[in-house]
């Protein structure tokens, strides 16, 4: 089976799409993809790739997480959110647990924002989140976002508060793509109760770097928006 999909997955090689998407998720010397190998796929076809093998076993799911194919990695976690999906509550740990194994090999932003919402914020909603809390404060780039991107599915279900304390713990971080994410969090928040989300800018704002203000202020009103900017 592993052969299978390997060979279904190399069929559909685009070195032109390999190229852009080198560049486009940073792969150079030095950057937060270093070292990551495209083929090229696009994401509707990796979807349809992992639906048609959407059965595959546990340990082969493994073998291709711990490809440097970023393909790969992603058709293997996409499988790992269909399989959560229709499993019990037994075997939706299993594919948790197996998750947390392999943060290091889920070291892209879209393998964090494609399945962290479904497998680990979905298995932890009605339980412990203490696990994030700690997620939130490791040196792994990848594990602070898939701590707040995890809390995507507390916010869907209207509950905010794990997704504000570790916006807070997350704050002062010093990368983009964690003040991004926040900021996004943040703006889901707005969506769906918008005092809340303000009364979190106005205690922090000041402080928050601008990518993080700007992307959760984005739906904000033009007049709205310059206060919490120029302010």
């Amino acid at each position: 089976m592993i052969n299978s999909i390997t060979e279904e997955i190399n069929n559909h090689a685009d070195p032109k799409k390999a190229r852009l998407l080198s560049r486009f998720f940073k792969t150079g010397k030095g950057e937060y993809g270093e070292g990551d190998i495209f083929l090229g796929l696009v994401v509707p076809i990796q979807r349809k790739i992992a639906n048609q093998f959407k059965n595959l076993s546990i340990t082969n799911i493994q073998k291709l997480l711990n490809s440097k194919i970023h393909e790969y990695r992603l058709i293997a976690l996409i499988i790992l959110t269909i399989q959560y999906k229709k499993f019990d509550e037994s075997k939706k740990r299993i594919i948790y647990e197996l998750y947390l194994k392999n943060t290091v090999n889920i070291n892209n932003w879209d393998l964090v924002d494609l399945t962290a919402p479904h497998i680990v914020g979905g298995y932890l909603l009605n339980k412990d989140q203490s696990i994030l809390f700690d997620l939130a404060k490791s040196k792994n780039l990848w594990e602070r976002r898939i701590a707040i991107l995890s809390t995507f599915t507390f916010i869907r279900n209207n509950k905010f508060k794990e997704a504000l304390k570790i916006s807070k713990i997350l704050i002062k971080d010093k990368h983009d793509l964690i003040h991004k994410a926040v900021g996004w969090m943040l703006r889901e928040i707005g969506k769906r109760d918008l005092q809340t989300e303000e009364l979190f800018l106005k205690k922090y704002y000041k402080i928050m770097p601008r990518t993080m203000l700007r992307y959760a202020i984005e739906k904000f009103p033009e007049t709205k928006r310059r206060y919490y900017l120029d302010t």
